[in-house]
């Protein structure tokens, strides 16, 4: 283990980024490439004021405040050695429950440049269908008609935005750090669509005085369950109320279009770029739709961690087929990128027992992740008549997973799904299988269309239930 010293007076940093969502990932990623930055002096205008919006993060606020907002993250060697940082680019944070002027407020703040944002998927309240912004949601209608009393990202941002207008706080970008192929797109048509059916007069001045990045990120960073908590200070030597643990892998590539200037985050290994879809096809394609083709079927086998499924032969070869069969033919390859290494290098961070991710944390949020992740490229997949068996099966699985709730040993579990509507599980209930593929999480996609998909699904459901996972996915590797 290596303890690793930062070399600036965090007392000399000026907060000039605010990040919605100082979740894990947050903090094991941009944090990190923001607090290795820091140790340059001409940089200490780019510390980080993190906001929390949910009523939920109160304990993960009031610990930080706790240790003033430092935490330590452990950086887990796939050899074995791990690095231990203690990180110290949070400079504020601020709790909109608490707080709700004071996040409108800095949102105005000249000194900030860039709003970035981890909302997860399913945040930025798009119909799964059509993408477009669903302005009749029932919180979004509250925010349109209470502009001043804001309780989404979205009112937060345009009231935040509004006043920066008023007192010529001067232009900013907006930041996606989310997994969504085209996150910045996707910003800002949720943003954009927001701010104009609430003041018109905002949505022109945000025309000519925000731009959305794309952006693409990629380290894999579990959740700190309170047994981690007490390995990781254990092992450190910390006594850290929240500390954050992740793979020694750290990529990120963004967009350069920031319209009030950003951080040389280039100094520390941060790539720009003019187009970034390569590299998010790339990632959404191999790494997420590889973690959403094992989190089901391992778990219903009864792993729960995923280095200890990836020790099963027949999962990693079901992972391998996935990404060359089925994933490889609509993946453009990033310019210096070798993908035959990207992909061994997938297998090799999925493995890190220093890392052990949780599958259920794969599991979650399904009805999000199929639409960015699967849907795209089985939708290729069905019009190229290929051979759809494996994405049949993990279809197969997920629904075994939602409806049954129980493994092949007889554990029973709770799915976590916070997106999924009464119309989910209406079909989730149903007997007939067919009714499943109607779905949420597959819209856009009229999977009943295909006569090659529908007959291997129905066998694969049919045989998951009669004999459990490990049979049928035996039958499929080749």
């Amino acid at each position: 283990m290596n303890m690793i010293s930062c070399h600036y007076d965090a007392n000399d940093v000026r907060t000039g980024i605010l990040h919605i969502g100082v979740g894990n990932f947050h903090r094991a990623h941009q944090q990190f490439y923001t607090h290795l930055l820091l140790n340059e002096k001409d940089q200490h205008a780019w510390g980080i004021c993190g906001v929390c919006l949910l009523p939920s993060d109160e304990k993960v606020v009031n610990r930080l405040r706790a240790q003033n907002l430092q935490y330590t993250l452990t950086v887990c060697g796939r050899n074995g050695t791990n690095e231990v940082h203690t990180i110290h680019s949070l400079r504020e944070l601020i709790w909109g429950v608490e707080d709700p002027d004071a996040v409108v407020r800095k949102i105005a703040d000249s000194s900030i440049k860039v709003i970035s944002l981890t909302i997860t998927e399913g945040g930025y309240n798009l119909d799964k269908e059509t993408g477009e912004f669903l302005l009749h949601d029932e919180k979004i209608q509250f925010d349109l008609e209470n502009p001043a009393s804001p309780t989404t990202v979205f009112g937060f941002i345009a009231e935040g935005l509004r006043w920066r207008k008023v007192k010529n706080g001067g232009p900013v970008t907006i930041l996606s750090c989310d997994n969504l192929q085209h996150n910045g797109d996707t910003a800002k048509r949720a943003f954009t669509t927001f701010i104009e059916a609430q003041d018109k007069d905002l949505a022109a001045w945000v025309k000519d005085n925000v731009t959305f990045p794309n952006s693409m990120v990629d380290r894999i960073t579990p959740a700190t369950t309170p047994e981690d908590i007490k390995r990781l200070n254990k092992l450190n030597g910390t006594q850290d109320k929240v500390p954050v643990y992740c793979e020694d892998f750290a990529q990120w590539v963004i967009e350069d279009r920031f319209i009030a200037g950003r951080p040389a985050w280039e100094r520390v290994g941060v790539e720009f770029t003019d187009d970034v879809s390569s590299f998010e096809n790339m990632k959404l394609s191999l790494l997420n739709a590889s973690h959403t083709l094992l989190s089901y079927p391992s778990f219903l086998i009864g792993y729960r961690k995923v280095d200890q499924a990836m020790e099963d032969k027949d999962l990693v070869q079901f992972i391998r087929n996935f990404m060359d069969i089925d994933s490889t033919p609509f993946v453009p390859v990033p310019e210096n990128t070798d993908l035959e290494k990207y992909k061994e290098t997938l297998i090799e961070r999925f493995a890190n027992h220093s890392v052990s991710d949780q599958v259920s944390r794969l599991c979650f949020d399904g009805i999000s992740k199929f639409p960015v992740y699967i849907i795209p490229n089985l939708d290729k997949m069905i019009k190229g008549l290929k051979d759809l068996t494996r994405p049949a099966f993990l279809i197969a699985s997920y629904r075994h997973y939602l409806k049954y709730k129980t493994d092949d040993n007889g554990n029973t579990f709770e799915v976590a799904e916070p997106w999924m509507t009464s119309s989910d599980e209406l079909l989730i209930d149903s007997d007939n299988p067919n009714d499943f593929l109607k779905l949420s999480a597959f819209k856009g996609i009229d999977l009943r269309a295909s006569e090659q998909f529908v007959e291997l699904y129905i066998q694969f459901v049919d045989v998951i239930k009669d004999h459990g996972i490990t049979p049928v996915l035996k039958s499929i590797i080749k």
